[in-house]
């Protein structure tokens, strides 16, 4: 008759670490008062006897489940094209991993849906918190968010996020560099392609954009698309290109546009950067792999998720610090951009 090996419990764990119990609760729910030493050799002992947290335990004792929600408003063929949440998701990935937990992704078709979504998942204690994504000016899910009261950390400007705690990086700052770099190169007619009108940070650097070709007496226009997808990158690129006095320069809200844009300027016969500069933002590998590889906004996007998710769970176990803002996206000049063809 074969006898099942005894079930592994905390308490091996703290045995075997040289722990108390104690300590081995407070590294698995990341709670002050172990060494990042300590915790680290918790976490290889568990490892070593094959130990976790029990998740129904944990929820019975008023914790919700080691999860955190994210919702996307956009349509999946979308998301899978898009380098910049694709490196933001694998930042909150890193920090999640390192406590055990997971995410719980969803795309959503509209704001309404995402609010439900959330509400959803809070009353049926499916997640621990979540983070709130891509604000709008005015944006309609701050007021049934807030009186929720789930845990949640807002990615965007302060101004744009209704009191949420709030991780950002500096748009206006990064928008009015990528002008006055083009400006210095020589430019007088440059372009931005941005994102959706209502989208806050594109908004944000719509203003800086226009606020700073009016200071330097540049001629701008602004190119709205209806979303950051290489086909409408490509057709603002087009009308751009063939209009009137068409500009020398052109910035793009993210990199699949600009790679769109490097695409229409070839199909046009026109030489990047002798007949028009193209500026990305985001800086991911796309940006390399054109030719000439596009000089880009450059930001560390996978730094920023981390960031994001270590905000979230500050805000869980009531050690956030604040709103904070993360490093501002820096040029990084690369073949895409030089002075403008004398004529």
């Amino acid at each position: 008759m074969n006898v099942p090996a005894a079930r592994v419990t905390i308490n091996d764990v703290a045995a075997r670490a040289g722990v108390s119990k104690g300590a081995v609760s407070m590294a698995f729910n990341n709670r002050p008062g172990v060494s990042q030493a300590t915790r680290k050799r918790i976490f290889e002992v568990a490892q070593e006897l094959g130990w976790a947290p029990h998740q129904t335990a944990r929820s019975l004792s008023g914790r919700r489940s080691g999860i955190v929600g994210l919702a996307l408003c956009r349509p999946a063929r979308v998301l899978g094209l898009e380098p910049f949440y694709m490196e933001f998701i694998s930042g909150i990935e890193d920090v999640l991993s390192e406590r055990s937990c997971s995410l719980l992704l969803r795309l959503v078709r509209d704001l309404e849906e995402e609010v439900t979504l959330y509400e959803e998942w809070w009353r049926s204690r499916t997640v621990g918190g979540a983070i709130l994504v891509d604000f709008h000016h005015d944006d309609p899910r701050v007021g049934p968010l807030r009186a929720l009261g789930m845990p949640a950390v807002a990615v965007g400007h302060p101004s744009l996020t209704g009191g949420f705690p709030s991780v950002w990086t500096d748009d206006a700052s990064a928008a009015a560099e990528a002008v006055r770099y083009l400006a210095a190169l020589g430019h007088r007619r440059i372009a931005r392609v941005g994102g959706p009108a209502g989208l806050g940070h594109s908004g944000i650097r719509a203003a800086a954009f226009e606020a700073t070709m009016a200071e330097l007496g540049l001629d701008g226009r602004l190119q709205m698309s209806t979303g950051f997808v290489g086909e409408e990158g490509a057709r603002a690129t087009r009308s751009l290109l063939l209009g009137p006095d068409r500009p020398t320069a052109v910035v793009y809200d993210n990199d699949i546009m600009a790679v769109a844009g490097a695409a229409v300027a070839a199909e046009m016969g026109l030489s990047v950067p002798d007949d028009v500069s193209l500026l990305a933002w985001d800086d991911s590998q796309l940006c390399r792999l054109t030719h000439p590889a596009l000089s880009a906004m450059s930001h560390d996007v996978h730094q920023f998720g981390e960031e994001v998710a270590r905000s979230l769970f500050g805000v869980i176990e009531g050690t956030y610090r604040g709103d904070h803002q993360v490093p501002t996206p820096a040029l990084t000049p690369r073949g895409s951009t030089g002075p403008p063809r004398r004529t």
